[in-house]
């Protein structure tokens, strides 16, 4: 798994904890749905930081919390 693919899989996860769509998402994240919508559809292969930021404040959580799961730390461990 790459980081993009990571970074899809933990937006999918974060909207279904928070019972929220793709579509509401970029809506209160201020991102067009179709950059969201490329993001988990992983056509988007290169996603900013200030992107995820937006996401984040959207969801509510901290850029920390969203990289803090066991996706990322197995990413980290790959990359060495």
């Amino acid at each position: 798994m790459n980081i993009s693919e990571a970074v899809a899989n933990r937006i999918l996860e974060l909207c279904k904890e928070q019972n929220l769509t793709v579509n509401k998402l970029s809506t209160i994240s201020g991102i067009t749905q179709s950059t969201v919508n490329d993001i988990v559809n992983h056509k988007t292969k290169n996603i900013g930081i200030i992107t995820i930021k937006m996401l984040c404040d959207g969801l509510d959580i901290s850029i920390a919390d969203f990289f803090d799961t066991p996706e990322f730390r197995n990413l980290e461990q790959e990359m060495y």
